[in-house]
């Protein structure tokens, strides 16, 4: 196509420069007639004209490779001559024109080389005359044009052949030129745009180094100033603009910066919680999990606890991912000290239960007490506390605390090798604890043991075994899990080995100490009346009749009994509990209150 455009721009030339306009015969027919006629042009001056137009199409061509393919093609306007091939230097390396011939393509193109940028002769077979003629710039050679003649050129033809190579070359040199032209002003482009990207990332580095400065110097001020948990997460709201929350491992809030704070807080799933935590100690830097960015708070790779963003609308980027990870590593010691703040306490429990279930110094007791902010001097349930699919760790010890801490239970705790030991300042609640507990482990396999009251620090001990003993009934009964209380068991509390005569009088004194206390008062005879009616099967008459009493004497005395006891004799519990009582209470205490 560019060929065609320089095919057609030389006829326009040639038009211009040699022929006669279009339409215009009649007008140059009368200029003859009224003057002399001009000569006839000669063969050098239509040559000449020819070059002028060729050199204008030529220095119009932008493409060298157009130009050297136009300067082949219109070789014969200098002469006699043929353009056997033609060479363009680029890169150092002479490149063939697609227009050179192939039967002598070899041996000109060797003769080329040979000549080394110098113009010399070529030997074309069926040719007189050949030459290579250099196509040289002011600067540097930009290609060869190899010629030649049907017959040796005169003196004329070999000037106008070497005006034509000098044009050529000329053409070349402004093409060229203009080709470093625009090749420079892209490269100045290409720079221009290196430069621009080049400060762009210098302004975002600048920008992010910053930005990490900043988020740095707050996050150390607010450790420095022990702001705590709620400071950290008010800092992270404030440079991400997201809500920020902190959980303990567990899944349960410990603070929560920003809106739409779930009210009520959902309870953690503890099995969800543990792939949870398991998926994001997994990674490498925050997870997103549905609508949270979520990571782990662990120092020494141990997890204290879980810092998360809620970016419903996936608006996070990596200036908040940064935020996250200096907030978390700001919100390490603070986690790991009040751990370690824990463990001092749950040791100082420790080891004044320990003292407490073994007997200690009252004195002593109560001032540790009032050390670790609890009060004894309160009435005190001893609570054992055993899950089958947990060992008695500190882990599970902490979890029983929590447990009882979240259903309003105010206890000094320790643990042995099997369950877990509370001594509690108010009877737990039949079903609240045990449900918190559950919830707690993702499982129900667990069983209470509750103490009688305590009220006194000397009986803590007796009533350690209490709780165990109810604990234990619990484990062998039909339903092996709950709660179950000691002062609730009836026959169970003397049944069973290690129940000893102080056990045997507490049985006594809960079920006749009413009757025997009324006896001792009015000299009456409650608990014989009881014992006989029992010992004669329920039987009215021997029982009045082994008394030596009347009939409605005994009717009078039976409800009486019901009266002072608050018992019913038609309640077979109570009645069974009633009759072994006064056995024990004939034969093993001999009949004395």
């Amino acid at each position: 196509m560019a060929s065609s455009r320089a095919h057609q721009l030389y006829r326009r030339c040639s038009d211009r420069e040699g022929g006669l306009p279009r339409g215009s015969g009649g007008r140059y027919r009368t200029a003859a007639r009224r003057g002399p006629r001009p000569p006839a042009p000669t063969p050098a001056d239509h040559a000449l004209r020819e070059l002028m137009v060729l050199s204008r199409a030529l220095f119009d061509t932008p493409d060298e490779g157009e130009i050297l393919r136009l300067a082949m093609d219109h070789i014969a306007a200098a002469g006699p001559y043929s353009a056997e091939a033609g060479y363009l230097k680029v890169d150092g390396d002479l490149v063939p024109s697609p227009r050179n011939g192939q039967i002598h393509a070899l041996a000109v193109n060797r003769r080329v080389r040979e000549l080394a940028g110098q113009d010399g002769p070529v030997t074309v077979p069926g040719r007189p005359w050949g030459r290579a003629l250099g196509l040289r710039g002011l600067e540097r050679l930009h290609g060869y044009l190899v010629v030649t003649s049907r017959s040796r050129p005169t003196e004329a033809e070999r000037s106008l052949l070497a005006t034509l190579v000098r044009h050529t070359a000329a053409a070349l040199s402004v093409a060229f030129a203009h080709r470093r032209q625009r090749e420079d002003a892209l490269e100045l482009h290409r720079l221009r745009e290196e430069r621009t990207a080049l400060q762009g990332q210098l302004i975002s580095v600048v920008a992010e180094l910053g930005y990490q400065r900043d988020v740095h110097a707050l996050m150390a001020d607010v450790a420095a100033s022990g702001g705590g948990e709620e400071a950290i997460t008010r800092a992270l709201h404030g440079l991400t603009g997201l809500p920020a929350l902190v959980e303990d491992r567990f899944g349960r809030l410990r603070s929560w910066t920003g809106p739409s704070r779930p009210d009520p807080y959902p309870e953690p799933d503890p099995v969800r919680q543990d792939e949870m935590l398991h998926a994001v100690a997994r990674e490498v830097g925050p997870v997103r999990i549905k609508d949270r960015l979520i990571t782990l708070v662990r120092p020494h790779g141990e997890i204290l606890g879980v810092l998360a963003l809620v970016d419903a609308r996936d608006e996070a980027d990596e200036h908040t991912v940064l935020a996250l990870e200096h907030a978390a590593t700001s919100l390490a010691p603070e986690l790991a000290h009040l751990r370690d703040l824990a463990e001092v306490e749950l040791r100082l429990h420790r080891e004044l239960v320990d003292d407490l279930l073994a007997g200690t110094d009252e004195a002593s007791a109560y001032a540790r007490s009032e050390a670790v902010g609890h009060d004894l001097h309160r009435s005190h349930y001893v609570v054992v506390v055993q899950w089958s699919n947990r060992t008695a760790d500190d882990s599970f010890a902490q979890t029983v605390g929590r447990a009882a801490s979240a259903v309003g239970i105010r206890s000094l705790l320790t643990r042995r090798s099997d369950h877990v030991v509370l001594i509690a300042d108010d009877r737990p609640h039949a079903r609240a604890l045990y449900e918190a507990l559950a919830r707690e482990t993702g499982t129900r396999s667990g069983t209470i043991g509750v103490s009688a009251p305590c009220d006194s620090l000397d009986d803590i001990p007796h009533r350690y075994q209490e709780a165990q003993r109810a604990l234990e009934v619990r484990r062998h009964s039909r339903e092996h899990y709950g709660t179950t209380f000691f002062d609730e068991l009836g026959l169970y509390r003397i049944l069973g080995p290690g129940n000893d005569y102080r056990e045997l009088e507490t049985f006594v004194h809960e079920w006749l100490g009413q009757l025997i206390d009324y006896d001792s008062r009015h000299h009456a005879a409650m608990v014989e009346t009881l014992s006989r009616y029992f010992d004669c099967g329920g039987n009215y008459d021997e029982t009045a009749e082994s008394l030596a009493i009347h009939r409605s004497t005994l009717r009078y005395r039976l409800q009486r009994i019901r009266d002072i006891s608050g018992n019913d004799l038609a309640n077979v519990e109570d009645r069974l509990n009633l009759q072994v009582a006064t056995r024990v209470w004939k034969i093993v205490l001999g009949g004395h209150g």
